[in-house]
């Protein structure tokens, strides 16, 4: 008999251990009408699941919370699934978000999961009129979905970031984190709302991703070391690029970036690497470009070492950034302007080892697509159309 009740009250405890290893916020206090700030439970929720000494579960159920500017911060005892079911909404008012922190921000945290099906809405449309890039060349002034900071070994998937202000993921500092089956929507008249944006993180895998937005749909800033972007399917957007690079000094370099098996759709650009003029010095190498499908895509294939968007830079002054081992493979498919290709590298560091095999790219207007290049003699295979870089400066 004594032994049985030991049995029972063991069972009983465990079942209780696992339990309480998941903590919903609505038993936290949150309303979910869509109104109510529900910053408190979430972040009382956030406090006990990541000091949970063994795995554990925040659940947002289905429904709409309002949140205001929210840091989930580690370090953690234990690894944490934030399960996100409902819909969190962001203020529309934006002078109560300090906009380098971004409006949800995951910071410290070894062993997450993002998953759930759920969606982050910046309710961004406010916002986005405010956003002069045009004239003050600065647009970092508004708070991105989802900051991610310092986060290692994590997952991120089935998730929706809609209608973000600025950038919808931010990715810096990071460590072996994947972003898988992600859902990010804004509409093409959204400034500067990159949808994955990674910067001195490495080892950032993102595949099966659908992104439509208002500016690069994956950008790569200085310090991205060995990302892989795969079956991303892009447009509208300005396409998926590396840089801008050399804005700023101390840039860290860019190594080992490979894109495939994409299919960009009516964007303004392909696949780009763009780095500033008049830059201080920098690297960027081993990056690789493979089976990609351009459907009316303006500057399908993109090397611009002159990049100057607000005619704010010193374009007399070549780039000193080094490109080097760079390859555009099987890319096929239409572009919506008659030059297809367009390799400008640095007069002062003219860009080296760059392969092209296989390219076929047929114009939609009249007349054939043509390729423009400069201090560059790229290694050239298999089958081009059009004939790229017969003429080079």
């Amino acid at each position: 008999m004594i032994a049985g009740a030991a049995c029972l009250m063991f069972w009983l405890s465990l079942l209780t251990e696992v339990q309480g290893t998941i903590f919903d916020v609505k038993k936290f206090g949150a309303k979910a009408d869509g109104k109510s700030d529900d910053c408190k439970a979430f972040a009382s929720a956030w406090k006990a699941a990541c000091s949970c000494m063994t795995p554990s579960t925040l659940v947002i159920p289905k429904g709409e919370y309002m949140v205001a500017q929210l840091m989930f911060q580690g370090p953690c005892r234990a690894p944490v699934t934030y399960q996100l079911q409902g819909t969190l909404k962001a203020p529309t008012v934006m002078n109560k978000m300090n906009s380098q922190d971004g409006w949800l921000a995951f910071l410290d945290i070894d062993g997450l999961t993002v998953l759930g099906g759920g969606t982050f809405d910046g309710q961004g449309s406010a916002a986005w009129a405010s956003n002069n890039c045009a004239k003050t060349g600065k647009c970092n002034s508004l708070p991105a979905n989802l900051r991610i900071t310092k986060v290692t070994n994590s997952k991120i998937q089935d998730i929706t970031s809609l209608n973000s202000k600025l950038f919808h993921m931010n990715i810096l500092g990071c460590k072996n984190l994947t972003l898988q089956h992600i859902t990010i929507t804004a509409p093409e008249n959204s400034l500067n709302t990159d949808g994955i944006h990674i910067g001195r993180s490495s080892g950032i895998n993102i595949t099966d991703a659908n992104i439509q937005t208002g500016d690069d749909c994956v950008s790569l800033g200085d310090g991205s070391q060995q990302v892989n972007v795969e079956k991303v399917t892009c447009g509208p957007g300005h396409g998926i690029s590396i840089g801008s690079l050399g804005k700023y000094r101390n840039e860290q370099p860019v190594v080992g970036v490979t894109v495939r098996n994409c299919t960009l759709t009516n964007t303004m650009n392909g696949v780009r690497v763009k780095t500033w003029p008049a830059s201080p010095s920098g690297v960027a190498s081993n990056m690789h470009f493979e089976d990609i499908i351009m459907n009316n895509v303006s500057n399908p294939i993109l090397i611009d070492q002159e990049y100057c968007p607000y005619g704010q830079c010193q374009t007399k002054v070549p780039s000193r950034i080094r490109i080097s081992d760079v390859s555009f493979k099987n890319i096929r498919g239409t572009s919506a302007t008659e030059l297809a290709v367009k390799l400008v590298c640095s007069r002062g560091l003219p860009c080296q080892k760059v392969g092209i095999c296989d390219v076929n790219l047929t114009y939609n207007g009249n007349g054939a697509a043509t390729s423009e290049c400069a201090n560059v003699k790229p290694t050239i295979s298999g089958k081009q159309f059009p004939p790229v870089c017969t003429r080079t400066t």
